[in-house]
């Protein structure tokens, strides 16, 4: 009976030593699950506020800046379309072939890279010089340039003449200028048709012959 006794005394303390090993391990899981209950609301408040900084920037734009950008750019668009508007015409005489091109300037004339006061006759000067004598004191602010090519002189400088009408007819479009040239001479915008005639057999020239002799 003491044996007996003796063995349920040692069941009864070894029954208790079980309980206090498992306590603590179901203390410390659950300790862990309200840790990881707490944290997690703690990462969404972290991560809310994050993107309500990345949409902040975008609601508090102003409206009016891009229209005030868009008209600083029509406005710098407009002033490189001042400065860089230029116009190109064509003329002809006989050969003689003749591009002008117009744009802002200082009043300066050039022919083949030259400047006009370079050519040593004065008939040529005023021939080319007819058409920018009748705009007036706006000439003053355009530059012409004109390449001709074929021809001789006389033809170049006719040529030359009907190119920078022409040019001076398209960049003052608002003062009618094709009209007044008509009016003051119709060659000045028209080009000229007329071409030498084609030499011809039994003589020197289209119309010309070769003279005989009877001695």
């Amino acid at each position: 009976m003491i044996m007996a006794e003796n063995k349920k005394d040692e069941k009864s303390h070894r029954k208790p030593a079980a309980k206090d090993t498992k306590a603590p391990q179901k203390e410390a899981a659950k300790e862990e699950a309200k840790k990881a209950e707490v944290k997690k609301p703690e990462t969404h408040a972290a991560s809310a506020p994050a993107a309500t900084v990345s949409k902040a920037p975008a609601a508090a734009q102003p409206a009016p800046k891009p229209a005030a950008e868009a008209k600083a750019a029509q406005k710098k668009k407009k002033k490189l379309e001042k400065k860089t508007r230029a116009f190109v015409a064509r003329g002809k005489r006989k050969e003689s072939v003749a591009r002008a091109t117009i744009k802002p300037g200082k009043g300066m004339i050039r022919i083949n890279r030259m400047n006009i006061s370079s050519i040593p006759n004065p008939f040529i000067r005023e021939i080319i010089r007819e058409p920018v004598r009748y705009v007036g004191a706006e000439a003053a602010g355009i530059d012409i340039a004109v390449s001709v090519n074929g021809g001789g002189a006389m033809g170049q400088a006719q040529a030359a003449r009907t190119a920078i009408a022409n040019a001076l007819a398209l960049y003052f479009d608002q003062l009618n200028l094709r009209e007044k040239f008509i009016i003051i001479d119709r060659s000045l915008v028209i080009e000229d048709t007329r071409r030498v005639e084609t030499k011809k057999f039994r003589g020197p020239k289209a119309r010309a012959r070769f003279q005989k002799s009877y001695r």
